[in-house]
């Protein structure tokens, strides 16, 4: 993950729900848990110098908007979930870049394994 120059960071990582996301029946019916982490590329100077969190994220708004992604309107993959929740973080217009990474450590795998992973990176034009 490559955060473009002149940028800062904001990271949230963990931020878990119970979603009903998948392609079988049983994971719509029962669901599981998913793991979101995001990073968001922007500059903090304004806010900081001016100790204006208008000029900044709320990452407390930003991690139940995420959430929220996560538990409402399930879908069949989790690329689906990723982008979904890479276009909540971009509402932001302070946002230039965003990478979002969704864990699924139970995903219908039928040998062992510690997680499943997609990330999705995008940056305004």
């Amino acid at each position: 993950m490559t955060i473009p120059d002149g940028l800062d960071r904001i990271d949230l990582h963990g931020i878990s729900a119970h979603g009903h996301h998948g392609l079988f029946d049983f994971e719509r019916e029962d669901g599981q848990l998913f793991i979101a982490d995001v990073s968001l590329g922007l500059d903090l100077g304004p806010a900081a110098r001016d100790h204006d969190l208008t000029k900044s994220v709320d990452y407390g708004a930003l991690a139940q908007s995420v959430h929220d992604a996560i538990v409402n309107d399930p879908v069949d993959l989790i690329e689906t979930l990723a982008l979904r929740i890479v276009d909540v973080c971009l509402v932001s217009q302070w946002v230039q870049w965003v990478s979002v990474t969704v864990h699924k450590p139970a995903a219908p795998i039928a040998v062992p394994f510690d997680d499943v992973t997609v990330t999705i990176e995008r940056s305004r034009p």
